[in-house]
């Protein structure tokens, strides 16, 4: 396929697969809080779908879905008392229990948390105000209105979308493929704001499309590689603070590298092998490609799993693992000190692999992936690749056995969605 055939398949497998099922979670919900304060069973009024989802600019895997619920602006004097922020809160809650009684619902100010499998929606009771913002309940530091403005966030991101021939959202899609893919802890709005910030830099896509997604890829992770270290951006349309999670300046000059690894590879076998560097197998595989590593590595030899198949994938939050290596006799380093050095590791070497950093609220669970590779690998037939779940320890025990580049990644998933993950090459001489 053309590169541009490539990059509508791309956007095409990104798109979000459970329509049916959010809409109807959103509908009932809806319907829920109608009942309780309008005495309607509508499922479409009073409803507001902002994030990812409502700018349209969410991905297949998408995990956290917002909605606001329009409160009646008669029940404001309720709820403007001392104490009013959290009652809100709580009936909103227990309007919403009542429909799912056997559903995990909790206030996680300044929203209602609903936990359903795979997802969660989280809803905000909100007051319209005259200029189209909405004030909402914040129960932090005793209590008190804040004020939200995502209709203008919606507002500017058609907008743009439109004058930059909507090449604007699928940026967008195509950043939270690759921030997913490589563990980037970055926000839906922040990437938004990122993505908007770098096409109205430049006219060069203007009255381009998929044929220059290559080089509009490239360019974009040159222009964020290159910003400077901020605590926050002004979001799209609203102008309100979103706040950086972790620096992705370092992440984003690897894959500006990567694309112009991916563009000299035009027309060639391994080009869209190197485009699934980049974005991960959301990006399609090459029929050459597959063929060819087919000769290499059996079906019954490649034992290789996918988070992605396992689970949902939408990455929320900073992990950093490490490995410490250790023989009898030898002072213990790190594997990290290895590659600043780009010094190979030697075989007989003990190897821990553990997490270093990265703080995970709420109950998870943790995996591990040891995947083999290279020609040693492969005759010894010994790619592993399985993944398995930690027994509580947060570290795993490997050798240094045989040669090759060798890999080891950890995924922290909870509820049913990987929300943060890393990985770590291991050269072995």
């Amino acid at each position: 396929m053309s590169i541009s055939q490539n990059f509508q398949s791309f956007l095409n497998n990104l798109k979000i697969s459970n329509d049916e099922q959010i809409s109807l979670r959103y509908g009932e919900i809806t319907a829920s809080l109608n009942k309780e304060f309008r005495n309607t069973e509508s499922k479409t009024e009073n409803n507001l779908q902002v994030g990812s989802y409502g700018r349209w600019t969410g991905i297949k895997g998408i995990s956290d879905l917002d909605m606001l619920y329009l409160m009646p602006q008669k029940k404001w004097l309720d709820y403007d008392v001392a104490g009013g922020q959290s009652a809100l809160l709580t009936d909103t809650k227990n309007v919403i229990k009542k429909r799912y009684p056997n559903t995990n619902i909790f206030v996680d100010s300044p929203v209602v948390r609903v936990l359903y499998k795979n997802f969660h929606v989280e809803v905000q009771p909100v007051f319209e105000q005259a200029d189209g913002s909405f004030k909402y309940p914040d129960t932090r530091n005793g209590g008190s209105w804040k004020t939200t403005k995502p209709r203008d966030e919606i507002t500017e991101i058609s907008k743009s979308d439109k004058e930059k021939n909507y090449n604007l959202r699928p940026l967008c899609k195509m950043i939270r493929a690759w921030k997913n893919k490589h563990g980037v802890a970055m926000g839906g709005l922040m990437i938004d704001t990122l993505a908007n910030n770098f096409l109205k830099s430049t006219s060069a896509y203007d009255d381009k499309s998929f044929l220059y997604y290559d080089y509009m890829s490239r360019d974009f992770f040159e222009f964020i590689s290159n910003e400077p270290d901020k605590e926050h951006y002004a979001a799209l349309g609203s102008g309100q603070r979103v706040k950086v999670k972790a620096k992705f300046q370092k992440a984003a000059k690897k894959a500006h590298g990567l694309c112009v690894k991916a563009i000299d590879a035009a027309n060639t076998d391994s080009e869209n092998k190197k485009w699934q560097k980049i974005y991960g197998r959301h990006f399609p595989a090459a029929i050459s490609v597959v063929k060819s590593e087919s000769t290499d590595i059996s079906r019954d030899d490649n034992t290789e799993q996918f988070i992605e198949d396992m689970f949902s994938v939408d990455i929320k939050y900073p992990l950093q693992i490490d490995c410490t290596v250790s023989q009898n006799g030898y002072r213990e380093t790190t594997l990290r000190d290895f590659l600043k050095q780009k010094v190979r590791i030697k075989t007989s070497r003990s190897l821990n692999f553990h997490v270093v950093g990265g703080v995970i609220p709420g109950n998870y669970s943790v995996y591990w992936k040891v995947l083999n590779r290279g020609d040693e690998a492969i005759k010894r037939k010994c790619i592993r690749g399985q993944i398995k779940k930690d027994q509580g320890h947060l570290q795993i025990e490997e050798h240094s056995n045989f040669h090759g580049d060798h890999i080891v990644e950890c995924y922290y998933v909870v509820n049913d969605v990987v929300v943060a993950k890393d990985r770590i090459e291991v050269p072995i001489e």
